[in-house]
């Protein structure tokens, strides 16, 4: 039993060495000259190592004077909310100048401005 015991644990160590080996030591792929090479590195940047932007300054952002006011507000009050909808205002207008929506998409208006229902029959 024991001898049995010690081949399994030789197998599994071979097999081990075998998966963690360096991609240097590894074999070359076959290649058939379609699409990327896989036996060049990936020029990537990794997410984590890509240079973020700088943080928005004051003059490009309204409302990081408004969310200071509002810190100082007490919380749910006449003031609190005006600043609050001050806020999502500024907001929304900065989502609606990104938000692109196609032209077909959009159905055109009736001519006469109002809106035409009709019946079920």
């Amino acid at each position: 039993m024991m001898r049995y015991g010690f081949i399994l644990l030789t197998f599994c160590t071979t097999l081990l060495g075998c998966a963690v080996a360096p991609a240097q030591e590894r074999r070359p792929i076959a290649w058939d000259g379609l699409g990327q090479d896989p036996n060049k590195s990936a020029n990537r940047v990794h997410a984590a190592k890509r240079p973020t932007a700088p943080p928005a300054s004051a003059a490009s952002d309204p409302n990081q004077d408004r969310e200071r006011v509002l810190g100082t507000l007490r919380p749910y009050s006449e003031a609190w909310w005006a600043v609050h909808d001050e806020i999502e205002a500024e907001k929304d207008r900065q989502l609606g100048t990104k938000l692109v929506i196609c032209p077909r998409c959009v159905q055109p208006s009736s001519p006469q401005g109002e809106e035409v229902t009709g019946s079920i029959r």
